[in-house]
């Protein structure tokens, strides 16, 4: 049977993938599950963020459930020695370049975001982000000038092949949903955004189906919150990518409820599937987390890693009648705890 890795890692981590095993249990039962220290959870039994068990699990599992990592106490370690190494380090060693964060408006939650429900109705977002490259990667330093100040760096690059695999994956799933694709870049300033927006320009001519747009990433940040809807896919860089998620987020009603997967093929290998919200270690333990962003990653699993749309589907609708039905964790405006969301849920798949 197919191996899920676990690696819950740190704050509300454990407490969120829990319950979404809980559902995967369910609705794919016969997986084999394996847990392993990630993050701050790593350093402590290990030295390191990233164990070498760890890894080695991540590499020969069928898919990875991934919680959550960082905490305020580990700020002070050497940078390749804190928790979110360990995060760049499995983008890294499993080639894991593109990641693929949903943003839905769930009908129940329109009035739960931070726009008017009639800017929002209807909102179905999927950003494609690329994960192994940008300045997150490249070379970076600090140094002191001749003046005696002190000054850091980092190197923003991609080549060619980064640019259009990445682009790929954002024409292949355009052409899969509305034949929408806004690349965002900031051409008009950097020499790495207008390489990018030149690859993008040139296998737009692959796609004739796909209509393309470009935009650069401020106006996509004001076009966001002005008319979000607007957008079907958008792929971009590691960078604004990550900037853009979050603020996509707020767009569906909460960070809590939003799923991501990082892949390195369409369907059918290794991915791994997390929530886009963080360890959040001022509330871990108290059973205040909205699970539901680690329940919809592991509908994200099912559907890329397992190829079961079916059961993909199944979780969704379920998340989405638990809502309906009136189920809210805090963050939400209710008073259910983490694992009463995953109960309602659960009920729901009945």
């Amino acid at each position: 049977m197919p191996l899920i890795a676990v690696l819950g890692g740190d704050g509300i981590g454990p407490e969120v993938t829990a319950e979404a095993r809980r559902v995967l249990e369910i609705v794919v039962p016969g997986l084999d599950y394996e847990e392993a220290p990630v993050g701050g959870a790593g350093y402590d039994a290990s030295g390191h963020p990233l164990p070498e068990a760890t890894l080695a699990l991540a590499k020969r599992a069928d898919a990875i459930l991934f919680g959550a990592i960082g905490d305020p106490r580990y700020e002070k370690l050497e940078r390749h020695l804190r928790p979110e190494a360990a995060l760049l380090s499995l983008r890294s060693e499993l080639g894991l370049f593109a990641n693929i964060r949903p943003a839905t408006i769930f009908p129940a939650l329109a009035d739960a975001s931070s726009l008017k429900p009639e800017v929002v109705n209807g909102l179905d977002i999927v950003i494609v982000r690329e994960l192994t490259g940008d300045v997150y990667f490249g070379e970076k330093g600090q140094r002191v000038l001749d003046n005696g100040q002190r000054q850091g760096w980092d190197m923003m690059s991609y080549a060619d092949y980064e640019i259009r695999r990445i682009a790929t994956v954002g024409f292949e799933m355009a052409k899969r949903r509305k034949g929408k694709l806004c690349s965002v870049d900031k051409a008009n300033v950097l020499e790495t955004s207008q390489v990018w927006r030149d690859v993008v320009i040139e296998m737009s001519a692959q796609y004739p189906e796909v209509a393309v747009t470009h935009m650069y990433v401020d106006n996509a940040a004001m076009q966001l919150v002005r008319a979000p809807t607007q957008f079907d896919v958008i792929v971009t860089g590691n960078l604004f990518g990550d900037i853009l998620s979050d603020q996509a987020s707020m767009c569906a009603g909460s960070i809590g409820m939003l799923p991501s997967a990082s892949l390195r093929a369409w369907v059918g290998e290794n991915g791994m599937y997390e929530p886009i919200h963080g360890s959040a270690p001022d509330i871990a333990g108290q059973g205040k987390a909205n699970p539901c962003a680690a329940i919809l990653s592991a509908a994200m699993l099912v559907r890329h890693s397992l190829g079961d749309e079916a059961a993909a589907q199944r979780i969704e609708a379920a998340v989405s009648k638990a809502l309906d039905d009136g189920a809210r964790t805090a963050d939400l405006g209710g008073t259910l705890s983490t694992t009463a969301m995953g109960d309602a849920v659960i009920e729901a798949l009945a």
